[in-house]
């Protein structure tokens, strides 16, 4: 694991806000001024992480949660064998490190997909600040439950019956998760191969680049390469059989 860097400043955490996790902790549960100044002083910045770097290892010690300012990383298990199980793909502006929380050790490894750049919060001070800003540990809460939610969705997918329906429903998730951070959820930019989707989604790489040029035909989708513009939002929608209002509802 890289050594952690000088502390952010005050200035500086607020700039990156807007494309960031701490958006959420901070930001809308009304932080400011002394309270700001305490969650401020338990961020650290890390250096970036190349393509393929690890962030942390199964049983590392759990010493902090992580926030991906740039880049993407993803987070798996993996068993003796060798044999990967990729578990979730992580944007700017999301928390990694959850695993660690019951048992202080990593359960699943996290790699960055491409040149990434996070934050580290280590845990004890922030739950140090959380203890004393009330509102803080409601938003930090309400991350935790998110990350369950996209757990749940993620078992949905691997269980529905076909591999158009499992990738639309992929497809439809990254786009909310873009316009949770105000970007455009139709112009998608995919860090990960389509071997890491076939994975996550248990499929086989053959069948997804099969369906992505079904998609295309229908009209659904533009690709080019790992571009991916959303051409027809409604009927996405209605290929993964998923009520946009409800699933806004679920991760609102």
């Amino acid at each position: 694991m890289e050594p952690a860097a000088t502390v952010l400043d005050l200035n500086q955490l607020r700039r990156s806000c807007s494309s960031c996790a701490l958006y959420e902790l901070c930001l809308p549960a009304g932080i400011g001024g002394d309270d700001l100044d305490r969650l401020d002083a338990t961020v650290k910045d890390k250096r970036t992480l190349e393509r393929g770097a690890m962030l942390y290892r199964e049983n590392d010690t759990f010493e902090a949660l992580y926030v991906v300012r740039s880049g993407a990383l993803k987070t798996f298990v993996q068993n003796e064998a060798g044999d990967m199980q990729i578990l979730a793909f992580h944007l700017p502006g999301e928390i990694l490190g959850f695993d660690a929380l019951a048992t202080n050790l990593h359960v699943s490894q996290a790699e960055a997909l491409e040149r990434s750049s996070i934050c580290e919060l280590p845990y004890a001070k922030l739950q140090q600040v959380t203890s004393e800003v009330p509102a803080l540990h409601r938003q930090l809460m309400r991350v935790i439950s998110r990350e369950v939610v996209e757990e749940h969705r993620h078992l949905v997918m691997m269980g529905k019956q076909q591999a158009q329906e499992q990738l639309a429903s992929f497809l439809h998730g990254l786009a909310d998760r873009y316009q949770r951070l105000h970007r455009d959820g139709t112009a998608l930019n995919l860090p990960m191969s389509r071997y890491d989707i076939a994975n996550y989604l248990g499929l086989v790489v053959e069948t997804v680049s099969r369906v992505f040029s079904r998609m295309e035909e229908m009209g659904v989708l533009e690709v080019n390469r790992k571009s991916v513009r959303i051409l027809r939002p409604d009927l996405l929608a209605a290929l993964c059989r998923t009520d946009t209002a409800s699933r806004r509802k679920d991760v609102g």
